[in-house]
């Protein structure tokens, strides 16, 4: 099937040789004059292109979306499934079997792999969301100009030269190149009306109360004041100014290019007018698309365990293999009988269950956390962030509320007020010495209030700003003291917008009762700049001369509230610039999330090393990580710069030693995370925008946030925080050990069960003994093997305490020394029990029904009894409680009714080669096989004495 691309451009009606508008890369065009561009891409601002001329730019550069490749059949996904080492070795079992004429055997491995493959297909086909959703992220509306008339279209029908009108509150629909900026003021601040034509936006075009995303990259060609959000591809928290003056010369930082409106940033305030210049995958985000579209998705530490496993296991059991056929090949046994005991014993010690029950327990874990509200999109994943010891995470949105806040006042005249209450709303209240501060109760604070209210551009919606944070954060300030009407009681006369070089913004307004009068001046900006245009300050209504003492007071006070990770800004009106009246200061922080700061002390303590990446400044970063004890005195922090003058290796070796990287792009986080790995770490990425996705695809697990992240970030992420709670990670964690502890139970009672079985089978080989049991018999010790009571143990309820434990090692194998001790005790447990009854049975030298029924019944009422002891590698029985799995306590009723039933059910006697069995008989067994829980019991015992679970040394990650 042809991609959508191709299907296009077989229905091009042009000739090969003719010329087609080509893509202006967003440097390219941040370079050329507006008059350049217009005739690169054959743009015409005051009409815009036609619909013929649509359909042939359409036809050659596809739709404003993302060209997802061609899918693979789900015949081929299935297939796929297959090349696990346990699943290819059990699939060749199957087919000696076959050969060898072991139809039980062979039907029952068969419908082994078809449930494993079967279960893991289902699951990852649901889990995983298409690639089509990142079109999603593409809005579907845009005000494009089309054939002179301003029309409402779907972002996805944009080409390069098509003309957009952009208006605050709405998202980029592509790239654009800005050609007008209007400056963006509240309609109650004007006199006169606007009538909209072609050239801006639908009448009513003001602050929209929902939000429509940049379709495509836009070259900017009309520009005065206008501010775009580009958080979400750059990680800049705050807005870039934009203009469409042409750069003579741009750097290869996209921030730099300020006459390009990139697609799927935000407009904060002001109108503009610009020239499609990329769609789809010729955007910039598309270019993040295709980064992440390369980045190879890592195995996850279960994986490659699994694969570890599997292969040790293969080895082993063709090892036995071929030791029993020789053996028996020197005793004079012929060598076909000697190939098919082999290819038994295969079967035997090739524990089938082994990833029906992975794949049963991950799929549970999966089930659990969707309660939780986390979505995890592979099985896997929630079994890696167990054995997770970094976590890099993103810290605008993922740690802080991405709200800016007012949490402090100092007036000119040395008041000092504090500020409660967050978010865009009236919630606080102004508290000067404990005393609540309304309206004009304080002329000093009052005075500081109406310059924030009035020199501002944003206005708040329903508890959402629309224009710049920390405008919105004056007008919430404004709200808390019920002074926000004054912004209707000035009518602006000027206004010079806030830039980073000038870094204040100043208005010239009149009060509506004094228009005849010249106005006031109204500034708001960073303290040195405002405090050079101020010649007095503000004493209780009077102008005194600002003296230098003046000067370091609040020199000292901005000192003191930059300690406390507060972002200041001064204030000042008067009715000549540079001769202005300072009035105060307020200091502003991005809160972060409640619940954050426990959680990130939790996963420290728990030995989880948490590294924040941002792009926002080094001030910011420290302070914001200072509050939530991840920056501490000795900790170092890196700039994005920094890292590029850094090798992979150069970084590895100091990156356990880093706490922040500050002012870092996509490429930084994706080299951060890289270089991480490097060192054997294993790297959790959290984040919530477009800038964070490639990182969080190389990551080793990436979870991305549900509410606030972008859809390309959430594709990219393995898990999604549907609560965007960070704390949920903490649960995510807890999950991935337990499930971890799970496994590792089931392990320990499958291996000790195949290597009793093997071990039993070959002694009686080795020794010219008869079968102590036939095939039928070991069939249905298979099935217990690796049916019910095995699979229960995949849903043994989740220890308390395990959050405590440090992650795992990714190096070490699912088989540790601790397992393989209770493993082999068990199995020995188990033989020499066995043996010791069929020698009990076998005195007088002839195999009867009996006794094989009696090594029969004995060694499946072994498997119960080790079952029971292998539901923890650490807390005994008695502490676990009987019944805490109810799961467990009906598989093993179930079994024993089987085993029951085998042995007094005629029909089952015959197929069996059984027979009934006292009561004395049965209770002689039941007595004699828990022999193997008391030993196990007893070993976690000797094992808590000599303190084998202390705490390993603290983890190399954790240097910060």
């Amino acid at each position: 099937m042809l991609n959508k691309r191709e299907l296009l451009l077989s229905q091009r009606q042009f000739s090969e040789d003719e010329t087609m508008v080509p893509v202006l890369t967003s440097k390219k065009a941040s370079e050329l004059p507006v008059h350049e561009v217009l005739c690169v891409l054959q743009a015409d601002l005051h009409v815009g292109l036609n619909q013929e001329e649509v359909s042939r730019r359409r036809a050659y550069h596809g739709w404003n979306e993302f060209d997802i490749s061609e899918e693979e059949p789900l015949w081929k996904k299935y297939i796929s499934q297959f090349k696990d080492p346990l699943i290819l070795l059990l699939l060749a079992s199957a087919v000696i079997s076959v050969l060898m004429h072991q139809f039980d055997d062979a039907i029952s491995i068969t419908v082994a792999i078809i449930i494993v493959v079967t279960v893991a297909f289902v699951q990852e086909y649901r889990s995983e969301k298409s690639l089509e959703e990142l079109g999603k992220l593409v809005p579907p509306e845009c005000h494009c100009l089309r054939e002179g008339n301003l029309q409402h279209l779907l972002a996805r029908d944009l080409v390069p030269g098509d003309t957009v009108c952009l208006s605050v509150g709405e998202r980029v629909p592509a790239d654009l190149r800005l050609v007008e900026v209007h400056t963006g003021r509240r309609t109650h601040t004007h006199t006169h009306t606007h009538t909209e034509g072609p050239s801006g936006p639908p009448s009513g075009g003001g602050p929209h109360t929902h939000t429509q995303r940049v379709p495509a990259d836009l070259r900017l060609v009309e520009a005065t004041d206008l501010s775009v959000d580009e958080s979400s591809l750059t990680g800049e928290t705050s807005p870039c100014s934009k203009s469409s003056v042409h750069q003579l010369l741009s750097n290869g930082d996209i921030t730099s290019r300020s006459n390009v409106a990139f697609m799927g940033t935000l407009v904060r305030c002001g109108r503009a007018k610009g020239i499609v210049i990329g769609t789809g995958e010729n955007s910039e985000f598309g270019e993040v698309f295709k980064m992440m579209q390369a980045e190879e998705a890592p195995k996850t530490p279960l994986q490659k365990s699994m694969d570890l496993l599997g292969k040790q296991l293969s080895l082993y059991s063709f090892g036995i293999i071929g030791v029993i056929m020789l053996v028996g090949w020197m005793q004079g046994k012929r060598i076909l009988d000697m190939f098919t005991i082999g290819v038994s014993l295969a079967v035997a010690a090739i524990p089938e269950g082994l990833p029906i029950v992975v794949t049963v327990t991950l799929a549970l874990g999966v089930m659990r956390m969707v309660k939780k509200q986390a979505i995890i999109k592979k099985l896997p994943i929630v079994e890696t962030l167990g054995c997770c010891n970094v976590i890099c995470s993103d810290k605008t949105g993922t740690l802080t509320k991405n709200e800016m806040t007012v949490t402090q006042l100092f007036t000119s005249d040395g008041l000092h007020a504090e500020v409660t209450g967050v978010g865009y709303n009236a919630s606080g209240e102004v508290l000067l010495d404990g005393d609540v501060v309304h309206g004009f109760s304080c002329p000093s604070i009052s005075k500081i209030v109406e310059v924030g209210c009035v020199c501002n551009d944003s206005v708040i919606r329903n508890h959402n700003v629309l224009g710049r944070p920390t405008e919105g954060a004056l007008i919430a300030l404004a709200m808390k003291m019920g002074l926000e009407s004054l912004q209707q009681e000035y009518i602006r006369l000027e206004e010079r917008p806030f830039t980073s070089e000038q870094k204040w913004m100043s208005v010239r307004c009149v009060h509506r009762t004094l228009q005849d009068k010249p106005g006031l001046f109204f500034v708001k900006g960073a303290y040195e700049q405002v405090v050079s245009l101020c010649s007095s300050y503000n004493s209780r209504g009077s102008a005194l001369s600002l003296s230098h003492q003046q000067r370091e007071l609040y020199q000292q006070q901005i000192s003191y509230m930059g300690s406390a990770g507060l972002r200041v800004l001064a204030f000042a009106s008067g009715s000549q610039m540079g001769n202005l009246t300072f009035v105060g200061l307020v200091g502003i922080i991005d809160p972060p999330r409640s619940g954050v700061k426990e959680a990130v002390a939790m996963l420290v303590n728990s030995g989880v090393a948490i590294k924040m990446i941002t792009g926002d400044s080094q001030e910011t970063a420290v302070s914001i990580a200072s509050r939530l004890g991840l920056f501490s005195k000795g900790s170092q922090c890196l700039s994005g710069d920094e890292v590029d003058r850094l090798d992979l290796q150069q970084l590895s070796d100091i990156v356990p030693r880093i706490a922040v990287f500050y002012r870092a792009s996509p490429r930084h986080k994706l080299k951060i995370v890289k270089s991480l790995q490097n060192i054997g770490a294993v790297v959790a990425m959290t984040g919530d925008g477009v800038n964070d996705a490639v990182a969080l695809k190389a990551a080793d697990i990436g979870v991305a946030m549900g509410q606030t992240g972008t859809d390309v970030c959430k594709e990219a992420a393995d898990m999604i925080l549907v609560d965007d709670d960070f704390q949920t990670i903490m649960s995510a964690i807890e999950e991935g050990k337990g499930i971890y502890n799970n496994i590792k139970n089931f392990v320990r009672f499958q291996l000790s069960t195949s290597i009793a079985a093997l071990t039993l089978i070959s002694l009686a080989t080795l020794m010219n003994f008869p079968n102590p049991l036939n095939a039928m018999q070991i069939l249905w010790i298979n099935i217990i093997m690796d049916g019910p009571p095995a699979q229960s143990l995949g849903v043994e309820p989740v220890d308390r305490d395990v959050i405590r434990q440090p992650p795992r090692d990714v190096r070490d194998s699912i088989i540790t020394r601790s397992l393989l001790v209770k493993v082999l005790a068990s199995a020995f447990v188990i033989v020499c029990g066995t043996l010791f009854v069929f020698w009990r049975e076998l005195q007088d030298n002839v195999i009867t029904p009996r006794d094989t029924t009696m090594t029969f019944t004995c060694f499946v009422f072994f498997d119960m009894f080790n079952a029971l002891s292998s539901r923890s590698q650490t807390r005994m029985v008695h502490e676990l409680g009987l019944c805490s799995n109810r799961t467990f306590c009906y598989a093993v009723l179930a079994s024993i009714m089987g085993q029951l039933l085998v042995i007094y059910f005629p029909p089952l006697q015959k197929v069996f080669q059984t027979e009934s069995l006292s009561l004395f008989d049965l209770l002689f067994l039941v007595t004699l096989t828990s022999s193997v829980c008391l030993v196990s019991e007893g070993i976690k015992t000797v094992e808590r004495w000599r303190g084998a679970q202390r705490t390993p040394p603290s983890d190399c990650f954790h240097e910060v």
